[in-house]
């Protein structure tokens, strides 16, 4: 590397070329569009900022190694060039990152013997570097300066208050190259504001910034990719949060309604109620427990503020035809009987279950263990210890819970019966289906605070709606963990929606 220039001489004009001796492989059409116009900017020292929007899984990764390694073989003989790449987290984002970047310089013809890495977080070609840093709030990363490229990766879960105060003065003094990666979330983030501000600065002067990709672009170019997504559709459905989002480029509101008029049409079945079991059919119980600030007072033993919500129980007839399906592989849950418990104490309750079990015989019973709901739960596991699954709402837990009760609707597998409009069960359901609201937070842990709120009244009656019939029925997801199937082979893994994020982490 101290012989001469040659290295830098021979890359200069030829990123496409150096990328393809790193990757063993050309970059795709789009990949090659961004590092063109990121290259250009940072030749000609304009300090643009770009946004790169891409479907989940499609080589935003590994462009970014690409990148990087060009941009550090470039300027090796550069003391001062410097890039800074934060990311979400330290482990295991900017951990991944680092990986990446020396999987990369490692099979480079240019840079595997040249690289070197210092601090556990620099990584250095000849005088170049790179800093690795997280943007965890708590972090402290003031200090560095990007002389030539700063970088946000997963823009959208980097809080903008710690981009503006701790990230953003990185690259004032030298109105470095910025660039924002990532996949789409709410209209509340770091990367959908940067989005509209790159927007406005093409329409400007007619240069592009952003490069926004859908899973339909990819399949173009890669077919494969095609037959993986429409895999994570089936199991998910298209217009499931987590598929509209990380495949197909499109926000969602931060706030927002939980179920409109066509998921809640998604929801209606053919199948009619049942008032008693059916020979041949498999059943279970899904048991949302009054809320722990219903406790029983000293006085009466009856629940305090006991109009406020109910004990809520859903039984559904599991349907396992629908895991002969090669992509799903999961049951159908058909709505069969609903009850609903106000003011009842916890010990008659557990009386009228255990009828209600007898009657039944639920294989499951999945029942919310929180707070006051653990003592009823006790008593049911001790009653029928094989046939209960305990559950524990934490904001963690029921954020998990919505979103895979979503995966579970927009695919079809979950069925309320054809039913008397003037039913007060499917009426009550509906009604607080369409008063369920979203806050969706910031950061990256996809937390989904989802609830009827409080004081929330029927525009049609007056009265006050609660959430513990959709509660009730969210509860399905649980039963979509179980090994459904008689043998081994036939044992499914659960769908989980969050796992479409994890490999980039």
């Amino acid at each position: 590397m101290d012989k001469d220039h040659s290295v830098a001489r021979l890359v200069y004009n030829n990123p496409d070329y150096f990328a393809y001796k790193a990757s063993g492989r050309l970059l795709r059409s789009y990949q090659r569009d961004v590092l063109k116009a990121v290259i250009q900017s940072i030749r000609e020292k304009a300090g643009r900022s770009f946004v790169v929007i891409f479907s989940r899984q499609s080589g935003k990764n590994e462009l970014q190694a690409q990148i990087e390694s060009y941009l550090l073989t470039l300027h090796c003989t550069v003391s001062t060039a410097e890039i800074v790449k934060v990311s979400p987290t330290w482990k295991p984002q900017s951990l991944n990152a680092m990986r990446r970047l020396e999987r990369t310089l490692a099979k480079s013809i240019t840079t595997r013997s040249f690289w070197k890495k210092e601090s556990g977080y620099i990584y250095k070609v000849g005088e170049a570097r790179i800093y690795f840093l997280s943007a965890q709030p708590t972090a402290s990363i003031v200090g560095a300066t990007a002389s030539t490229l700063l970088e946000c990766d997963e823009a959208q879960d980097v809080l903008m208050s710690k981009w503006d105060k701790d990230v953003a003065p990185m690259a004032a003094s030298t109105n470095a190259t910025r660039v924002f990666w990532g996949t789409a979330w709410t209209s509340r983030t770091l990367l959908a504001r940067e989005l509209r501000a790159s927007y406005a600065a093409e329409l400007k002067d007619g240069i592009k910034r952003v490069f926004v990709l859908t899973a339909d672009q990819v399949r173009e170019e890669v077919p494969a990719y095609g037959k993986f997504v429409d895999e994570q559709v089936a199991k998910l459905g298209r217009n499931h949060p987590m598929v509209k989002t990380q495949f197909y480029s499109m926000e969602i509101d931060a706030e927002g309604g939980m179920f409109n008029t066509s998921r809640i049409a998604m929801m209606n079945g053919t199948h009619p109620p049942q008032v008693s079991p059916q020979p041949g059919c498999l059943y279970a119980f899904l048991l949302d427990v009054a809320g722990e600030d219903e406790g029983i007072t000293a006085d009466t033993g009856e629940l305090a503020h006991a109009g406020r919500d109910s004990t809520a129980l859903t039984i559904v007839q599991i349907d396992l035809s629908s895991l002969q399906d090669q992509v799903i592989h999961a049951p159908r849950y058909l709505v069969v009987n609903r009850k609903l418990w106000t003011g009842v104490k916890h010990t008659s309750l557990y009386g009228e279950i255990n009828a209600l079990v007898d009657l039944w015989q639920p294989r499951y019973i999945v029942a919310d263990a929180t707070g006051v709901g653990a003592g009823l739960v006790s008593f049911l596991t001790k009653a029928w210890p094989e046939k209960v699954i305990p559950f524990v709402f934490t904001s963690k837990s029921k954020s998990d819970l919505g979103w895979a009760f979503l995966a579970i609707v927009e695919t079809g597998r979950y069925k309320e019966p054809v039913a008397d409009p003037w039913d007060f069960y499917y009426g009550e359901f509906i009604r607080q289906c369409e008063h369920v609201q979203t806050e969706i937070l910031e950061g990256p842990g996809k937390i989904m605070r989802w609830s009827v709120p409080d004081g929330t009244r029927d525009e049609r009656t007056g009265e006050l709606l609660h959430d513990d019939l959709v509660i009730s029925a969210s509860l399905t997801t649980q039963l979509d963990l179980l090994p459904w199937g008689t043998a081994e082979s036939e044992i499914v893994p659960p769908i989980d929606p969050l796992a479409l994020m994890k490999e980039a982490y």
